[in-house]
C-alpha cells in the first residue's frame, strides 16, 4: 500500500461568482392610488405540489431504448422503449403505450398500455389499458380490462393462493 502527500496543494478557483443582477424596482401606478402597490416580481412563487406522494422511486426505460437482462428490487419501474428479461419488483410496473416487454413479471400493481409478451406470474391488481396487448397467462387479485385491449392466454384473477378459495373481495360472481 502506498501513501503518497500530493507536493502541490489544490488550487482555488479565485475568479468570483458572477453576480446576480440586483432586482428591477417595481413602480407604483402614478393615474390611480386606490389599488394596492404592484407584488415585487421576484417575489417566492409558491413550491409545486409533488407528483407522487409515495416515497418508492421509479425507474425508466426510455423509448429510445433497448435492454436484455433482469429486473429486481423495491420501487416502481416504468418501460417506454423494449425490455427483454424478467421483472420481479416489490412496487408498481407500468408499460407505456408503444413499449414492448417479453418475460414474466412479479409486480404488486401491473399496468399494461403497451405489449406484453410472457406471463404475470404473481400481481395485486393488473389493468390492461386500451392500446394494451398481453400474450400470457396472469395470476392477479383483480384485473381491469379496458374496451379495445387485447389479450391471449389464461386469467386468474379474484383468488387468494389457499387451494383455490374465492376471496373475500369478490362478490360471489363467477364458477
Amino acid at each position: 500500500m502506498a501513501i503518497w502527500k500530493d507536493p502541490t496543494p489544490a488550487k482555488k478557483d479565485t475568479a468570483p461568482f458572477p453576480m446576480d443582477p440586483p432586482p428591477a424596482p417595481v413602480r407604483e401606478p402614478e393615474a390611480n392610488k386606490d389599488f394596492a402597490p404592484a407584488q415585487p416580481a421576484f417575489a417566492a412563487a409558491p413550491a409545486p405540489a409533488p407528483a407522487r406522494a409515495s416515497t418508492a422511486k421509479e425507474s425508466l426505460i426510455a423509448s429510445d431504448i433497448t435492454i436484455e437482462g433482469k429486473i429486481e428490487g423495491t420501487g416502481h419501474v416504468r418501460i417506454a422503449g423494449k425490455f427483454k428479461g424478467d421483472v420481479n419488483v416489490q412496487g408498481d410496473l407500468t408499460i407505456e403505450q408503444g413499449a414492448k416487454l417479453t418475460g414474466g413479471v412479479k409486480a404488486n400493481k401491473v399496468t399494461i398500455a403497451g405489449e406484453l409478451e410472457g406471463n404475470i406470474e404473481s400481481a395485486a391488481v393488473v389493468e390492461l389499458q386500451a392500446s394494451g396487448v398481453l400474450v400470457g397467462d396472469l395470476k392477479a387479485g383483480s384485473l381491469t380490462v379496458a374496451a379495445g385491449s387485447k389479450m391471449r392466454g389464461q386469467a386468474d384473477f379474484g383468488w387468494d393462493d389457499k387451494g383455490g378459495k374465492k376471496s373475500s373481495s369478490e362478490n360471489g360472481a363467477g364458477a
